[in-house]
């Protein structure tokens, strides 16, 4: 163990001052969510955090399309900074902003029309339709001005400036908090809004951070070497493509796992509004330690990227690798925060002792799939960052989709498991995705490392 550490040492230490600035700010995504379940939870009732339960699932997919369209632009600045083509990454940045522009407009669109007509044919509760509704258009809007922010954010951290979204992310989760529980409580005269003041509050808060870091990517001596070619003029397909080409996979990638847990969502909402605010309150708490892996994945995208770029393929396979250990050591964490929290967590988000006792029981399950979670989301960062995206897209959805899902509707729903039924064929999916996505890195790695 000694030699093996000595072995990554200067690894651990590179990978983890460049990733714990982006695991915080890759924290920001979700904990928006987490403080809305929160702070509805316990201001409005359970049928309301059902509803947000509901939303979210749907939501979330949106959410993971324009991240994964986002991503396209990291590797490919932080590969030709491994090369030195500092000219080119202001021309990746303004084909990025014309890409998640349009993108953030027609994913609104689809929520508006699309999601918000689907949601009367899930045989949900009526009372939780009526209340998610308002909720979904709100958090809709919110992703146009998330993909600017997001634009700005990837150029910055395939750069290696990963504080500052993170600074930015932290305020604009505590500016989403005050302004969420203002709303609800209907305080300093306001009308007291329901469910509708945390998605006004998250729209409000990502308005607010698309604009800040603009203004820091724009304005910052650190990117001015790389603005030089930041125009219109430098918008053509070629650039696009090769953007779309990595984003459009990364978004499938983040589409089928995401999904799943929709699915499961909705599946479970068959069930009952108790189950389906218990599954919340669990997907809340363990999408807190995904995102946080997913900051260390997109980590090692940048860092595999950079190598990549420089062709220096061992310091790039022993990078990955130390961000596997990385990932691994923290997971196990979270695994062990969850087994032994598990009933006392539930009461953050709460009082029902009915949701508490479900969600205490998918939070044990939610530990035990920490390890498989933590490995694949990494697997799917160090293989973006080499420019492999394709396979990685088809092995999350022969994972999800053709194990997970059908398995937890089988366990969960035919054999009558209910909502832990249900999880335990998400966690069959995650071991799936994990130990193929490893095989893929370790024969890619190994063939550009090695030579064979």
């Amino acid at each position: 163990m000694k030699q093996l550490y000595y072995k990554y040492k200067p690894h651990y230490q590179t990978n983890l001052r460049l990733a714990i600035p982006v695991v915080i700010s890759q924290l920001g995504h979700t904990l928006v969510q987490t403080a809305d379940s929160i702070i509805v939870g316990h201001f409005v009732g359970t049928t309301a955090l059902a509803a947000v339960s509901l939303v979210n699932s749907i939501f979330t997919i949106v959410l993971v399309i324009g991240i994964g369209l986002s991503y396209g632009l990291t590797p490919l600045i932080a590969q030709r900074n491994g090369r030195k083509q500092y000219d080119e990454c202001g021309r990746l940045l303004s084909n990025s902003l014309l890409i998640n522009a349009v993108s953030g407009l027609l994913l609104y669109v689809f929520v508006y029309y699309g999601s918000v007509a689907v949601i009367d044919q899930l045989d949900q509760s009526a009372e939780v339709v009526i209340l998610a509704k308002p909720y979904l258009n709100l958090l809709g809007f919110s992703i146009i001005p998330l993909m600017l922010f997001l634009t700005f954010k990837q150029f910055a951290e395939g750069l290696g400036f990963t504080k500052q979204a993170m600074v930015i992310s932290i305020w604009g989760n505590a500016l989403n908090v005050t302004l969420g529980i203002i709303f609800v409580k209907g305080l300093f005269g306001l009308e007291p809004m329901g469910i509708r003041s945390v998605g006004w509050s998250t729209l409000i808060d990502r308005s607010i951070m698309a604009v800040v870091m603009a203004v820091y990517v724009l304005r910052s001596k650190h990117f001015k070497q790389y603005l030089k070619n930041f125009a219109l003029k430098s918008i053509d397909v070629y650039r696009s493509s090769r953007i779309l080409k990595i984003g459009a996979p990364v978004a499938l990638q983040y589409t089928f796992e995401v999904g799943a847990f929709g699915a499961a969502a909705i599946l479970i909402g068959t069930i009952g509004s108790v189950d389906q605010a218990a599954h919340q309150v669990a997907i809340n708490l363990a999408s807190i330690t995904y995102m946080m892996a997913s900051g260390i994945s997109a980590a090692a995208t940048i860092k595999t990227g950079n190598t990549f770029g420089r062709k220096d393929f061992i310091g790039m396979r022993l990078s990955a690798i130390s961000s596997y250990h990385i990932v691994l050591v923290f997971m196990s964490i979270a695994a062990i925060s969850f087994a032994v929290l598990h009933q006392i967590l539930p009461w953050m988000f709460t009082s029902d002792k009915r949701v508490i006792l479900i969600a205490s029981q998918l939070l044990i399950i939610a530990g035990f799939f920490q390890l498989f979670d933590g490995a694949q989301v990494v697997g799917l960062g160090v293989l973006r960052g080499m420019g492999d995206v394709n396979v990685p897209t088809f092995i999350t959805f022969i994972a999800y989709w053709i194990i997970g899902i059908p398995a937890g509707y089988y366990i969960g729903i035919v054999l009558g498991y209910g909502a832990n039924g249900v999880w335990y064929g998400l966690t069959l999916g995650l071991l799936m995705s994990a130990c193929l996505l490893f095989i893929r890195f370790n024969k890619i790695s190994k063939k550009f490392a090695y030579n064979y």
